[in-house]
């Protein structure tokens, strides 16, 4: 029964999402789209991505709704993740410390995150069980849970989501990436099209001068950028020694770029999905065409998480194709819409 209802979230993803939505105030739905957020979350204009303040408390103590020992899990074990390990397992599934977002504020005077200290496995034991539960029309931990905004009663992962634009200033015409995510590689929303990259906000690895050193929202990008567009390697050797940024060529050059304005990144917003709870720090990179081409000229159509997409024409008419006719990612139509009303190709 539990594989048969996991089978099903697995290839409904899309269709579950938007009706879950439905059952949340309309307030609440970013640019339309399924996505969720409070004002709070939703910047009026965009955000510099290196100009959002980031506070650390190591020593944050969850007390809310953590998954464990539902009633809905098969005899044996204790949690989703431990279900999904052993049952259905996708290429890519592992435990790693995460930063656990403790609040936001994106629209006040002074945009902040603040984090603690989490794991993956903690969001797919309530998010992605709260999937299962809502494809399998029960909704005890979904109830327990209550608004997925509210993240002192869940805890909270932050995918920073980047929609990549190669800007082409000589003829006017962008392009933007996109990626289908293979539901036999990826936890969560596989089958879907979403932005590329995404990544979830952690450390490089689990040495622990990795957890301050990588505490950088700029930093996520570069290695996700790296590892999604360019098919490198996530090991950085960081077990041993701290990533050297600075003299890693691919990411001390777009960090030069922002600064000779050849590369520009926004933040627009933060989210959180209506079926699984996954919750999206909504980013857009926008790279002028000679800086792109130099540095994506082995620019990959295929990854560990699935396939990338040929460049789509950033217009109108394309952006409203994805976002309200194709089976999008919530955080990625919602990111769409955005970087279109904000014009930031």
């Amino acid at each position: 029964m539990w594989l048969e209802v996991r089978r099903q979230l697995v290839e409904n993803r899309y269709r579950l999402a938007v009706e879950a939505a439905d059952g949340y105030p309309v307030e609440r739905r970013v640019a339309g789209t399924p996505l969720l957020a409070p004002a709070s979350w939703i910047p009026a204009e965009p955000i510099p991505l290196t100009s959002v303040g980031l506070e650390f408390d190591p020593g944050a103590v969850f007390t809310g709704v953590t998954g464990v020992g539902l009633e809905s899990l098969p005899p044996g074990f204790a949690s989703y993740a431990e279900a999904m390990r052993e049952l259905a397992p996708p290429a890519v599934f592992e435990d790693r410390p995460t930063y656990r977002l403790l609040s936001a504020d994106l629209a006040g005077a002074h945009p902040v995150l603040r984090f603690g200290r989490g794991t993956y496995f903690d969001s797919i034991n309530t998010g992605e069980a709260a999937a299962h539960e809502y494809a399998a029309q029960a909704g005890g931990l979904r109830a327990a849970i209550g608004d997925p905004w509210d993240v002192s009663n869940r805890p909270t992962n932050v995918a920073i989501s980047t929609l990549t634009i190669r800007a082409d200033r000589r003829t006017g015409q962008s392009t933007f990436f996109l990626h289908w995510r293979d539901p036999a590689k990826v936890g969560h929303a596989g089958g879907l099209y979403q932005v590329v990259p995404v990544g979830i906000f952690q450390p490089s690895a689990d040495a622990p001068w990795n957890e301050r050193h990588d505490f950088s929202l700029w930093r996520n990008v570069v290695r996700e950028l790296a590892e999604e567009l360019l098919g490198e390697s996530e090991d950085y050797g960081s077990e041993n020694v701290p990533i050297e940024y600075d003299e890693w060529p691919f990411a001390a050059r777009l960090s030069a770029g922002l600064d000779d304005g050849s590369v520009r990144a926004y933040c627009v917003g933060l989210g959180v999905d209506p079926l699984t709870f996954a919750t999206d720090l909504l980013t857009v990179l926008s790279i002028d065409a000679p800086l792109f081409d130099q540095l994506f000229a082995g620019l990959v159509d295929a990854n560990d998480e699935g396939r990338v997409l040929t460049p789509q024409p950033f217009t109108a008419d394309t952006i409203n194709d994805y976002v309200h006719h194709q089976p999008m990612q919530a955080a990625g139509a919602a990111l769409l819409h955005l970087a279109q009303t904000h014009h930031l190709a």
